[in-house]
């Protein structure tokens, strides 16, 4: 619960401004005090009104306005909150943050705050996979701005992709988690999951068969510790966790890009099932069936994220967690494993049809570290990310 807390909720100027409504609701029901500002757009799509009325406050719109400056002052205002909430956080507030920019209510409190910052980012597909958004959103994590979302989905212009802001209950389950102490606390994880999808032609792909179930599960059980987590996955079948920053990517390339990109964090665990390979020469056109001949496919290496990643000279996590899914010798190849690509923990399991464990509800790991191999016992994944979160907590607080 959240009672006791307050948060500084700045409305920006889009059209998911109209989720922040619901989000009062939900922080308020929680026991949280909520002290609204709106941006000049964000009055576009909400009424100070009808926030003032859910939040039980006065609206904060106006930079200059002399009465609230004699009353409490934009400093005060920024710095009296337990946390600085942006919903939803657009392209030109993210923008101004990055830079540093205070030419409105809303830019001078995030400037001048040394409270803790959320943002929910929103906007158009195209606009979020700019360059000049992602450079931003790398600042703004560099700076230890907190990010959950964006979710892909249908959007408002019509388009389908990644920029559609979390919804309210996740953005609550992330405040609960910022604010709530927990043994991870003020510490960044990042987490890898799912599949990835090595296209042949524009039609066909290389995969496995991960649903994305156990790493799903490691990223909620982190949240749930207070953890800020990072959710790097792929194409896969599970739900997302709500209250994380989710990166959807396709490709082992994409993959590797999005978790350096993902740097510092304090402790990371790869729970994906990256391809070894992809196809060296992406045909750009559908190969046609032709009789009596059978194309032929060129492999080459992916590249190797746990490894690359474990063997950083600087910026290396103080804990890199691995998962070795074989099929036989499973201890044996997962202990050379450990070794070969420098990894403090690997998790292995046995992966072979019988079990039922690639993509089924539960999980038998053997835990191989410095100490030797402990067993577990088979449990569902949610048990198993729940034994493996609190063992990283402990780990980080020794």
């Amino acid at each position: 619960m959240l009672s006791g807390k307050r948060i500084l909720l700045i409305l920006g100027g889009g059209i998911a401004a109209y989720k922040g409504l619901e989000l009062i609701r939900l922080l308020r029901g929680q026991g949280a005090a909520v002290t609204p500002v709106m941006t000049a757009a964000a009055e576009q799509f909400v009424t100070p009104l009808a926030v003032s009325a859910l939040a039980g406050e006065a609206v904060h719109r106006d930079l200059f306005d002399l009465t609230k400056e004699a009353e409490m002052g934009h400093i005060q205002l920024s710095r009296v909150a337990d946390l600085v909430l942006v919903v939803p956080a657009t392209a030109d507030l993210m923008a101004k943050m990055a830079q540093g920019l205070a030419g409105d209510l809303a830019s001078t409190l995030l400037l001048a705050t040394d409270t803790p910052v959320m943002i929910a980012p929103a906007m158009n597909v195209r606009m979020w996979q700019h360059p000049a958004t992602q450079r931003n959103l790398a600042v703004l994590r560099g700076d230890g701005v907190r990010v959950v979302g964006p979710d892909e989905g249908d959007m408002a212009c019509g388009e389908f992709g990644p920029g559609r802001m979390a919804e309210p209950v996740a953005i609550l389950q992330a405040v609960r988690a910022a604010l709530v102490a927990g043994p991870l606390a003020g510490k960044r994880v990042l987490v890898t999951s799912g599949p990835t999808h090595e296209p042949i032609d524009p039609v066909r792909y290389i995969a496995n068969r991960s649903s994305g179930a156990q790493g799903t599960a490691i990223a909620a059980a982190l949240r749930d510790l207070g953890a800020q987590v990072v959710f790097v996955t792929g194409p896969a079948q599970a739900a997302r966790p709500e209250g994380v920053e989710v990166i959807e990517v396709e490709t082992a390339r994409q993959m590797r890009a999005a978790v350096l990109a993902a740097l510092p964090v304090d402790a990371a665990v790869f729970a994906a099932a990256v391809a070894d390979w992809r196809v060296a020469s992406e045909h750009l056109s559908k190969i046609k069936k032709t009789k009596g001949a059978l194309p032929v496919l060129e492999f080459t290496e992916n590249p190797d994220i746990l490894a690359e990643v474990a063997q950083l000279p600087e910026a290396r996590p103080r804990l890199v967690v691995g998962f070795a899914a074989e099929t036989d010798d499973v201890v044996a190849h997962a202990t050379a494993k450990r070794a070969r690509k420098g990894c403090d923990w690997i998790l292995a399991n046995d992966v072979s049809p019988a079990t039922g464990i690639m993509g089924g509800p539960d999980n038998a790991v053997v835990l191989i570290s410095d100490e030797g191999a402990e067993v577990w016992p088979r449990m569902a994944k949610a048990e198993v990310a729940a034994r493996l979160a609190q063992r990283i907590a402990e780990a980080l607080m020794a």
